[in-house]
């Protein structure tokens, strides 16, 4: 098989929802000497195709969630190679990471925080409907100087401002870089909460995290 074969038929696993033959296509793909940054690119590439038919209501939560089933399979394939290139020799820096409070979409948050971690950073995923409060208490006793905040509905978009808020009122706002994201977010919103950073997906996000950290 070739290895431009491979890379459709692993998109494709992500497209079909199919765990087992994501985790083989993976395995199979490392195997014929593919880069493994490339691999998951292609399924990034297949969960933002479902993510467009999810908005025009072609799929739904179901099989997103599926999808991002597969999507974790191949991962966890690829993942501790992407990272192995990545940290070689260097420390990694931490980021926190979350969906706001009242909000418990989770995909693109698991997306960006997947190859915030492919990128060699050191991910702690707080998962969703996260706290401001939260948000600071595991930055502060992880170490993290990052922040990446994600909001999938307008109702939860103002709780970025709120982390902001929160992290003024506590005196500690020149300590961390706040990353803002997430289907409703613009860089207008960003810019007007005062936010360090927006990403408009995965990729802008990691090469965001590295401009502002200074990380080569």
């Amino acid at each position: 098989m070739a290895d431009k074969d491979i890379l459709s038929e692993l998109k494709q696993s992500i497209l079909d929802f199919d765990e087992d033959a994501a985790l083989e296509l993976a395995q199979e793909s490392l195997a014929q000497g593919i880069d493994p940054v490339e691999a998951v690119g292609v399924l990034a590439d297949g969960l933002n195709e479902l993510g467009v038919k999810f908005e025009r209501m072609e799929v739904f939560l179901p099989e997103i969630m599926l999808a991002s089933d597969a999507f974790k399979n191949a991962l966890s394939v690829l993942e501790p190679e992407i990272k192995k290139k990545n940290t070689e020799g260097k420390k990694a820096i931490p980021i926190v990471i979350g969906t706001v409070q009242g909000d418990i979409h989770q995909v693109g948050k698991d997306m960006v925080a997947t190859f915030l971690a492919t990128a060699g950073f050191e991910v702690y995923d707080l998962g969703v409907d996260v706290a401001p409060s939260r948000f600071l208490e595991e930055a502060k006793r992880l170490g993290a100087k990052v922040i990446a905040a994600a909001s999938l509905m307008s109702t939860t978009r103002p709780v970025q401002k709120d982390l902001i808020d929160f992290l003024e009122a506590k005196g500690v706002r020149d300590q961390f870089i706040v990353l803002v994201g997430g289907g409703v977010v613009t860089q207008e919103w960003a810019d007007q909460i005062a936010a360090d950073g927006y990403g408009q997906d995965a990729i802008a996000t990691v090469n965001l995290a590295k401009r502002l950290l200074h990380v080569a």
